[in-house]
């Protein structure tokens, strides 16, 4: 029995000692595991986050882009609210009420924008009326440069007339649905600026009730620092006007500047107009381009010199674009250069021309809010002018 009882300790003997260390090595093991699961509960939840701000960007970019006929119209009233929010202060604070404040500060600001309308019709008169002249200039360069073709390549001129009836033909075509476009576009723009002045006075009108209702959105604790957000969001559009006349000086100087050089009358007169006219994204550089171009022709009777001017223009254009702007308008906002330029690139491929203008504001209002919340702290940083040492 004693050697029974032997042979049955020494059979489970070692199956035990394999229980022991194992359970030995759980318990070892044990430390490593928790903070093994510590860290991939860690990896999902930052995982979940980064999906959660994809999201966020997604359906932002989808609402922006898909609504941007009701909140061009809305930002651009923002705009113009934070611009004349001091001026109607200042009248009010002079016994002036409320609404007439309101009146007086879009009365003022319309006769502003209705005097650039006015002096690029100027313009354009003029231009009409040298046309003529340039109407002979285009008939002898066209002459030359057949008679040209016809001794270097052997181009008969019935050749060239044919030629010249086809891309007329294809040029009416386009030229049409151009006009189709432009009427929509104008009727769709009435609309939109009978909108704006309207949103605006109520914006300024009811201005405190809106901003009681944002800060009624946020925590008790954050009220008071919503507001000062709102406050200092009317400051970045300040700032960002005053950098856009910046802006205007100095390419109307530059423009000055190149047209003195080439010699051509009233350099001044239409190097700071053509710099003002830019307001109008592409279209004010061409009105405001025609009249020195057709001058610098009659007055020299070359083509060469309306081509300097051409050049001159379109390299002031790239400076303003790529170096003036974004050092102009980024340094008012705090903001670099990068993502002042990005900020116009989004813009224009949201809202287009509207975009390329309102986006870079809204970027600065963004960044004073991330300057705020320890959470958007990359955004700051990557928006931010100021360098952190890793």
């Amino acid at each position: 029995m004693h050697d029974n009882c032997h042979a049955s300790y020494s059979g489970i003997r070692p199956y035990n000692l394999r229980k022991v260390v194992s359970l030995a090595s759980l318990v070892q093991l044990r430390p490593n595991m928790s903070h093994y699961f510590k860290r991939q509960e860690l990896s999902s939840k930052t995982k979940h986050h980064q999906l959660v701000i994809l999201q966020y960007i997604v359906y932002g970019s989808l609402i922006l882009y898909f609504g941007r006929d009701l909140f061009i119209p809305i930002s651009y009233a923002l705009l113009i609210s934070f611009i004349l929010y001091p001026f109607c202060r200042w009248l009010e604070r002079r016994g002036i009420g409320k609404g007439l404040s309101i009146f007086i500060g879009l009365l003022l600001l319309s006769l502003l924008i209705v005097s650039v309308l006015v002096l690029m019709t100027y313009q354009f008169s003029l231009f009409i009326q040298q046309w003529p002249d340039i109407q002979h200039k285009l008939q002898q360069l066209a002459d030359s440069t057949s008679l040209y073709f016809v001794e270097k390549y052997a181009i008969t001129k019935e050749q060239q007339d044919v030629w010249m009836n086809e891309v007329s033909n294809g040029s009416v075509s386009y030229l049409v649905n151009v006009i189709k476009n432009t009427l929509s576009a104008s009727l769709h723009s009435s609309v939109v600026l009978i909108l704006i002045p309207l949103y605006a006075a109520l914006f300024l009108y009811y201005r405190n009730l809106l901003i009681q209702a944002i800060a009624y959105v946020f925590p008790g604790e954050k009220k008071e620092e919503t507001k000062r957000i709102l406050y200092l969001s009317v400051d970045a559009y300040y700032n960002f006007i005053k950098g856009m006349a910046i802006v205007y000086l100095i390419v109307g100087m530059l423009n000055s500047i190149g047209l003195l050089i080439l010699g051509i009358p009233y350099a001044f007169f239409f190097g700071f107009i053509t710099s003002i006219l830019t307001f109008i994204p592409y279209v004010g550089i061409i009105i405001g381009s025609l009249l020195p171009i057709a001058m610098a022709w009659i007055t020299y009777n070359s083509i060469w010199y309306p081509l300097g001017v051409i050049l001159i223009f379109v390299f002031v254009q790239y400076l303003e674009a790529n170096v003036i702007f974004p050092l102009a308008v980024s340094n008012r906002l705090s903001i670099n250069p990068m993502a002042t330029i990005m900020a116009i690139t989004l813009g224009g491929i949201f809202w287009g021309v509207s975009g390329m203008i309102l986006f870079v504001p809204f970027l600065a209002i963004l960044k004073l809010i991330a300057d705020r919340h320890p959470s958007m702290r990359l955004l700051s940083l990557l928006a931010g002018k100021e360098t952190v040492s890793p």
